[in-house]
């Protein structure tokens, strides 16, 4: 017998073998996890170099570099991701991570329709302006229900993405898809860290209302306060905005920006109070450590 068929057989008894297919599975698990952190690598690679290339180009002021900024921010994200999922044990165990994908991509589908088409429109100056509009509910609300990162990333993604498709604020994307990242991780740190609105309790329904506008609030309250400051420094500095308009700007923003969080407060509770005990009932709220 020739030393190949022998390595076949030792082979073809390996694979035979419940222990070796246990650790081959084992092994691939494992490698799954670095996954996102690849493409998260590509992403961000490709988004700075286009960064470069956009701005050299004199294009900071146009689309192009909007969408280099922002697959830059999509692509340091996707890395984070990819860390939690490598380096932390899974913070939810009672829904699988298709149904959290899929209960994110709904609510930035909500985040997108609600930027887009419930908002009432106040020009400023040229291009320049801001509005009232429902996006911000369904980022709280997304992160009340699936935790903050997620819901964040739900309402990063959809107004983002609004804002980029309007032809309006296509050079405020990558700013927005940073505060509204920071909203959800605010809002979702306050309600499942500190007060664990997802786990069943015995405090009553009080506490459950309290803990959620109050969440819900923290998200706000941020957004209120970076949005102008943020907003001023990104129009000045970055896109060469003069600084009196952009104070104006600033102080409108500032306006329909509290207009816009007491109305995220509200509905988003409300929202979020109605479908929990009817999430729960189906198996479908998320439960997080």
């Amino acid at each position: 017998m020739s030393a190949y068929m022998i390595q076949d057989l030792h082979l073809s008894a390996d694979l035979a073998c419940p222990e070796v297919w246990a650790e081959m599975e084992e092994n691939m698990e494992k490698n799954k996890k670095y996954i996102p952190l690849i493409v998260g690598a590509v992403v961000t690679i490709a988004g700075i170099i286009a960064d470069v290339i956009t701005y050299e180009a004199g294009n900071y002021k146009n689309a192009p570099y909007a969408y280099s900024l922002i697959a830059t921010f999509a692509g340091i994200t996707i890395i984070i991701a990819g860390l939690i999922t490598a380096f932390k044990k899974e913070q939810s165990r009672n829904i699988t991570n298709t149904t959290v994908l899929a209960q994110a991509a709904l609510c930035a589908a909500l985040s997108y329709v609600g930027c887009t088409y419930f908002k009432i429109q106040i020009p400023v100056a040229g291009t320049e302006g801001t509005m009232f509009h429902f996006g911000n509910v369904f980022c709280v609300l997304a992160a009340l229900l699936i935790g903050g990162f997620w819901g964040g990333m739900a309402g990063a993604v959809g107004m983002s993405i609004s804002d980029i498709l309007s032809g309006i604020y296509i050079t405020t994307a990558p700013k927005t898809f940073v505060l509204k990242l920071c909203i959800g991780l605010i809002t979702g740190f306050v309600a499942h860290k500190l007060f664990r609105i997802s786990k069943p309790n015995d405090k009553g329904h009080g506490y459950t209302v309290a803990a959620t506008v109050v969440s819900a609030t923290a998200g706000m309250i941020f957004n209120i306060i970076a949005e102008p400051f943020v907003g001023y420094f990104y129009k000045t500095y970055l896109y060469g905005l003069p600084q009196d308009l952009a104070k104006t700007l600033a102080k409108i923003n500032g306006l329909t920006t509290t207009v816009n969080a007491v109305v995220a407060v509200v509905a988003a509770s409300i929202i979020y109070l109605a479908l929990r005990p009817v999430m729960r009932k189906a198996g479908l709220l998320r439960e997080i450590d």
